[in-house]
């Protein structure tokens, strides 16, 4: 199929926007192109799951070409973010015709860089899990391989950029939402510090702040112009972190001299990591190193297994709190019916917590981040493997048909069925938790913290490596991802299905 604008496929954002301004293309143009990438490579992918085309077009139609993004075509995902006349169905059934009046605070700022937005992206349920594979939205799956997970929660926004159907897509990342895509897409993303970004003027600290939404992209320097042009507390902000020094797009091509990095395979919240990302690991520990850096084998020491249960018992708090948001918009009680079985079984544990469970654990999570900031005063970044094996096959994280079996006949039970549901919950964590053994942690703690596609195994799956840094350093994990990105440079890699 011959589609518009050739040169779409191998630019990125800026690239695209700096046609626009020197009138080589026009906006319009390139929302053509972005759409008929949209129509030939999104049936296979199921990333984007609510097309905007008219919403593009007008959009398009009105573009500021002075924006730092003019014209650029982008995702937002179908999660908590809100697009005014436009449903967010958060990966449910039943708020897929509920319509916001408003655009989040986000939107309204991206729409002032110049995005034109072509669709909403594909998440799974309330952003719960680390795969998208939502019963409403259906799963969506990774260009590299089909039959694989793009991750999550924002797996259609990872899995379209890496397509080149956008060079940019919207996420939001509670426990590694957008590390984990990026990481399996072979692309690049960082979750800013909490606070950074703004929440309004629907939500104020979204999972105890553990939330923060972004981007996803294929170059390092669309990440940090999107972060200069969208970064600052909003009205009624509950927190703000430190403001930086000058804007993120000048870090990525600043050196960041040589820095002490700690390195570590070691999971915070699983117990066992695939080889392909150990390799990984050892491989950017390696360029590191060329690179004229300190690099040592460190890592914090935290409770990794009270650690995961604390922030179980605050995810299922705040699956309930949405269980029961849900039943406000639809101006009724919530009933099981409402939300997918694990969700509902979920919300059972979150409402029977009791409030000092919930108010333990986050205490317990509190001085997990008092001991990695500690770390942080000797070490200006670590690194980890992004996650702790390679892209799964489609569907082998969701429960079992037995699983299923005994959620359906405790989820009947109310609150005489929590007990065994969180036994059933617990077996379920355990092996996300094992996918996700190192990312979670930096959600509790807030700091900034960026997987970065720098090696492919032998099946040709992208396997991602996390650095992070000190609270509001983002600064300096731009720099070092600008060094990596020259060094050995990712964008020319492409999924065989573009």
């Amino acid at each position: 199929m011959s589609l518009p604008l050739p040169e779409y496929d191998g630019l990125d954002g800026l690239g695209l926007a700096d046609l626009v301004r020197r009138r080589e293309v026009s906006p319009g143009e390139v929302t053509e192109a972005a759409l008929a990438r949209m129509v030939a490579r999104n049936p296979r992918l199921n990333a984007v799951v609510r097309p905007l085309e008219a919403i593009a077009r007008t959009m398009a139609a009105k573009v500021d070409l002075d924006a730092p993004f003019a014209g650029v075509p982008m995702l937002i995902k179908d999660l908590m973010t809100t697009i005014a006349g436009v449903p967010t169905s958060n990966g449910t059934r039943v708020l897929q015709t509920i319509v916001p009046d408003h655009d989040s605070e986000l939107v309204a700022r991206y729409r002032r860089a110049g995005a034109v937005f072509i669709g909403k992206a594909n998440t799974p349920e309330l952003g719960l899990t680390p795969y998208t594979e939502s019963e409403a939205l259906g799963p969506a799956r990774n260009p590299w391989d089909p039959t694989k997970t793009p991750g999550g929660s924002s797996g259609g926004s990872g899995a379209a950029v890496a397509a080149r159907i956008v060079p940019i897509a919207h996420g939001g990342d509670g426990g590694g939402s957008l590390r984990i895509p990026a990481s399996c897409n072979g692309v690049f993303a960082i979750k800013p510090t909490r606070g950074r970004m703004p929440t309004g003027p629907d939500i104020g600290d979204a999972w105890r702040g553990f939330v923060q939404e972004h981007v996803i992209t294929r170059s390092v320097r669309d990440s940090a112009a999107m972060l200069d042009a969208t970064a600052g507390e909003d009205a009624g902000t509950p927190v703000a972190c430190p403001r930086q020094e000058r804007p993120y797009l000048e870090e990525v091509t600043r050196e960041p001299g040589r820095l002490r990095i700690a390195v570590t395979t070691t999971p915070f919240f699983g117990s066992r990591v695939h080889p392909d990302c150990v390799a990984a690991l050892e491989d950017a520990a390696a360029l590191l190193e060329s690179l004229g850096h300190d690099v040592v084998r460190a890592e914090p020491v935290v409770d990794g297994q009270r650690l995961a249960q604390a922030f179980l018992t605050v995810v299922a708090a705040e699956a309930r709190a949405d269980i029961e948001w849900i039943g406000e918009q639809l101006k009724r009680a919530p009933r099981s019916d409402d939300v997918e079985l694990t969700t509902w079984a979920l919300g059972l544990v979150g409402k029977a917590a009791s409030a000092s469970d919930y108010a333990t654990s986050v205490r317990l999570l509190q001085v997990a981040g008092r001991t990695v900031g500690r770390f942080f005063t000797t070490y200006d970044v670590l690194v980890t493997p992004t996650l702790g094996a390679p892209p799964f096959t489609i569907g082998a994280l969701q429960p079992s048909a037995a699983e299923r079996a005994m959620l359906r006949v405790v989820a009947g039970l109310g609150r005489g069925g929590v007990l065994k549901a969180a036994g059933l919950l617990d077996q379920t964590a355990k092996k996300v938790y094992g996918f996700i053994p190192y990312t979670p942690l930096f959600n509790v703690t807030g700091q900034p913290a960026m997987s970065v596609p720098l090696y492919w195994n032998a099946a040709g799956l992208p396997i991602g490596t996390q650095l992070v840094s000190r609270f509001g350093d983002e600064a300096t994990l731009f720099r070092v991802a600008g060094q990596l990105e020259r060094a050995r440079p990712w964008g020319g890699r492409i999924p065989p299905l573009v």
